[in-house]
């Protein structure tokens, strides 16, 4: 006889806005930083470990822009990887661009993970984007003309987020639910 365990699946949606934070009418909510309009890289990143260490996983992130640096710096810390099952990295700023904000050393981030580029993102050019993307371990979308994937290029609620989110959860499940042990056996009480 077997009985369903509880499981901590599906994972909770988690966004990181960049620079200025996000327009109502943007496609993402937000994790709160003391600045919105002052980048610093160390502690956007350290906002993100605090969230993923208060709160209980596990976690698919979904960051914008500068934000998209700061998760991948706060997940280069390896402190909490292990509740991330994924990244939405979404209109990536080139870290050359915000250097001033903190050293970025773009390299693996140890979680799956899906980087969205443009064609026309003024924040960074298509091939950086790609190549960032390689050095981080994600697999990469070209979304076109698509300008900075945001309120100003024409992107409020944005329902393709939601399939890529959904690709990175689908992508993770075997394997967290085969960690997690789905069932588990039930021992009859005797009366």
């Amino acid at each position: 006889m077997f009985s369903c365990k509880r499981s901590t699946w599906p994972p909770r949606l988690v966004t990181v806005p960049g620079l200025h934070g996000s327009e109502g009418a943007h496609w993402q909510t937000c994790v709160e930083q003391a600045d919105w309009d002052a980048p610093e890289l160390a502690g956007w990143a350290q906002e993100v470990n605090d969230l993923l260490a208060r709160e209980r996983g596990p976690f698919v992130l979904a960051a914008h822009s500068f934000g998209c640096l700061a998760v991948a710096h706060a997940l280069q810390q390896r402190r909490h990887t292990a509740d991330v099952a994924g990244v939405l990295f979404v209109a990536p700023a080139s870290p050359a661009k915000f250097a001033f904000a903190g050293n970025f050393d773009a390299r693996r981030i140890g979680v799956p993970s899906i980087m969205i580029g443009s064609e026309t993102d003024p924040w960074m050019p298509l091939a950086e984007a790609r190549q960032l993307a390689q050095r981080l371990g994600s697999a990469f979308v070209n979304l076109g003309d698509a300008g900075h994937i945001n309120t100003a290029a024409g992107f409020g609620p944005w329902p393709r987020a939601k399939y890529f989110v959904d690709t990175l959860v689908h992508c993770a499940a075997p394997l967290r639910l085969r960690d997690e042990g789905a069932v588990e056996p039930v021992v009859p009480m005797l009366a």
